[in-house]
């Protein structure tokens, strides 16, 4: 008995030393422009020159001129873009998804079901009605 209280009080104090090494982490909060010079500095392109790379294609600068809007124009705003508008401009196009049609119609479709199934419609035969 006498050395199992002599292990168990080696074992408590090398725990207590143990816990004064403990360090605590100290948080603050980043500024949204150091975060945007960090995100172009891993990138190793500025997001002004990834928008400017997507303006000049072909296919978005024909896509533009169809819905009216001029290249030219299109391009002097983009320059005229925060970094940070910039950065989370480019974040968003290379993050959209392709179609997005998708999405859509499969809103409609759970709109269109929810509603049948709580009885405001009947557009799908195989739900049934709560009412």
């Amino acid at each position: 008995m006498k050395s199992l209280k002599r292990l168990f009080s080696v074992l408590l104090v090398v725990c207590l030393s143990h816990f004064t090494l403990l360090q605590t982490a100290q948080a603050a909060l980043i500024p949204t422009d150091q975060v945007a010079r960090s995100v172009a500095s891993a990138s190793g392109q500025s997001p002004h020159d990834r928008l400017g790379e997507l303006m000049s294609r072909e296919d978005i600068a024909a896509q533009m001129e169809k819905l009216g809007v001029d290249p030219e124009q299109a391009r002097a705003r983009v320059d005229a873009l925060t970094d940070e508008e910039a950065v989370l401009l480019a974040d968003q196009l290379e993050n959209a998804p392709a179609g997005g049609i998708i999405g859509a119609i499969l809103l409609v479709f759970f709109v269109l079901l929810v509603t049948d199934i709580l009885g405001f419609t009947k557009v799908f035969p195989f739900t049934r009605s709560v009412k």
